[in-house]
């Protein structure tokens, strides 16, 4: 047989193997695969994100003041691990149109972030929830959101440290109920204003609002100024029992500053001065003031470790924020604190942080050292408190 004869059964070998090639294959080939949750939820413009942040630290002192008053905002525990927060976000947030957010947290961290009125003892906390609607620079939303006020949050990922600063816990509001209203003229230029029920108060206590006003400076894309402020009336304290009888105008202005100085190192610098008015007839003071000034430095060195400084103090001028004056003049007191943190993220969901903390005041016996127990140990006292700890910070 010659060559030109055997070709016809060559071509008719090759296809047969051909086919029979590609039927393998077409067996083989894995169905294309269902949409997941995340693809569903992507394609409506709904997004859900969330975190789990978890800790253990040694506090020298009690966690408390000689008023009785925590202090530290979150982390106000001698000796402990402890799971501070665990959140998620659902949100809609359309750039035209109608859209909500709802922020749940559970943790220790929210009971003391709830607002008034507060219901139960359980660790659970509707941070936020509100509808908005936006349309072209402008954007409103009505319901309970964040404040404006503040170089820190209450969500962990955004933060350099693992503790929160005196001026967060002790200057600012957490959140607000209301409605607000922002308006971005263009890159470098924005401001809001809304109307809210006072500060951390889901139900008012009385019939005043209180007025928001911010405006949001960015000349050049490595800096930026945030102006805030708070006015309104409100009462000298709230309680699980009520609001006090005694109430005046509060009012507080906000400054913070931040200057991206490389791409590898931060700076936040943050002023807050506050005031409340004691509008009871024959007040002993008439109106309480306090101001703070906190400064940050955060250096990312590699792309896995990085390294926050924190330096800040606050003027309790009589004693209202934090409830500790000086017996022997009656002024409130100057608090100090300076906070190290050292932090590794091995991936881009998860950051171990370590952090040292001292903390100091003017007066004496301003921290409670140790809780004396029967009649031979006594309540010890001190001007000073420092504290460790390691947090896991998982987001998703």
């Amino acid at each position: 047989m010659t060559t030109r004869q055997r070709r016809p059964y060559l071509t008719h070998t090759l296809w047969m193997c051909g086919a029979l090639s590609g039927a393998a294959i077409a067996a083989d080939a894995p169905k294309p695969a269902a949409p997941t949750l995340a693809d569903v939820l992507d394609a409506s413009g709904i997004s859900v994100t969330g975190y789990v942040d978890v800790s253990y630290e040694h506090l020298s002192g009690t966690g408390s003041f000689s008023s009785g008053t925590l202090d530290r905002v979150f982390d106000a525990r001698h000796d402990s691990f402890t799971v501070d927060q665990a959140a998620f976000t659902i949100a809609k947030q359309p750039k035209e149109g109608f859209g909500a957010v709802v922020n749940i947290t559970a943790g220790q961290d929210a009971e003391v972030i709830k607002s008034y009125p507060v219901y139960g003892g359980a660790n659970f906390d509707v941070t936020q929830a509100f509808v908005q609607y936006a349309t072209g620079p402008l954007t409103v939303i009505a319901g309970k959101f964040v404040t404006l006020a503040g170089a820190e949050t209450i969500n962990p990922t955004t933060e350099y440290n693992f503790s929160r600063s005196i001026l967060f816990g002790y200057a600012i509001p957490f959140t607000h109920t209301g409605i607000r209203a922002s308006y971005a003229l263009n890159d470098q230029f924005s401001f809001s204003v809304g109307v809210v029920n006072g500060w951390d108060e889901i139900s008012d206590p009385n019939s005043q609002k209180t007025l928001e006003v911010g405006l949001n400076v960015t000349p050049i894309k490595a800096f930026s100024l945030a102006v805030n402020g708070y006015f309104g009336k409100e009462p000298l304290a709230l309680s699980s029992s009520g609001p006090s009888a005694a109430q005046g105008q509060r009012s507080l202005v906000d400054v913070v500053a931040t200057w991206n100085a490389t791409d590898k190192v931060t700076l936040v610098l943050n002023y807050d001065h506050g005031s409340q008015n004691d509008d009871t007839a024959n007040a002993a003071i008439g109106k309480y003031k306090w101001d703070g000034l906190a400064g940050y430095v955060n250096c990312q060195v590699t792309e896995q470790w990085r390294v926050a400084l924190r330096g800040e103090y606050l003027n309790d001028k009589q004693g209202y924020r934090t409830g500790v004056t000086d017996a022997a003049t009656g002024k409130g007191q100057k608090w100090k604190e300076g906070t190290l943190t050292f932090a590794y993220a091995p991936s881009k969901n998860f950051e171990l942080r370590f952090e040292g903390r001292y903390d100091k005041s003017n007066v004496g016996t301003a921290f409670v050292k140790s809780v004396g127990v029967g009649s031979s140990y006594s309540t010890v006292y001190g001007n000073n408190q420092s504290s460790v700890a390691v947090e896991g910070l998982f987001k998703f």
